[in-house]
């Protein structure tokens, strides 16, 4: 019975890994487009894991809501913040620190 429960615990480490990896690619993709729509640079070309949690979506299901946060510049020569919320497999948030259009 032990080893039944250890291995049904690794697999679903496994898939929760594998899933985590998913979203994390999903929100560097919805980064990289909203600075390119902003004309803004990404910096570092990456997203960083802020927080995890159980969320509902629209239609009442619940969701792991996962945060994600990154950095871009607007000049070339700063770093301003960004966040990125995936909720399940879906954007649902993204966040620019406010920065002066030129």
């Amino acid at each position: 019975m032990w080893e039944a429960t250890a291995l049904l615990a690794m697999v679903a480490g496994a898939l929760f890994w594998i899933d985590s990896l998913r979203a994390r690619e999903r929100a560097l993709a919805a980064g990289r487009r909203a600075c390119e729509r902003y004309g803004v640079q990404l910096l570092d070309e990456t997203v960083v894991f802020a927080s995890l949690r159980l969320a509902r979506d629209e239609e009442g299901r619940v969701r792991l809501k996962r945060t994600y946060s990154f950095e871009f510049s607007d000049t070339g020569d700063n770093r301003r913040r960004g966040a990125i919320v995936m909720l399940g497999p879906d954007l649902a948030d993204l966040q620019l620190e406010p920065y002066r259009i030129q």
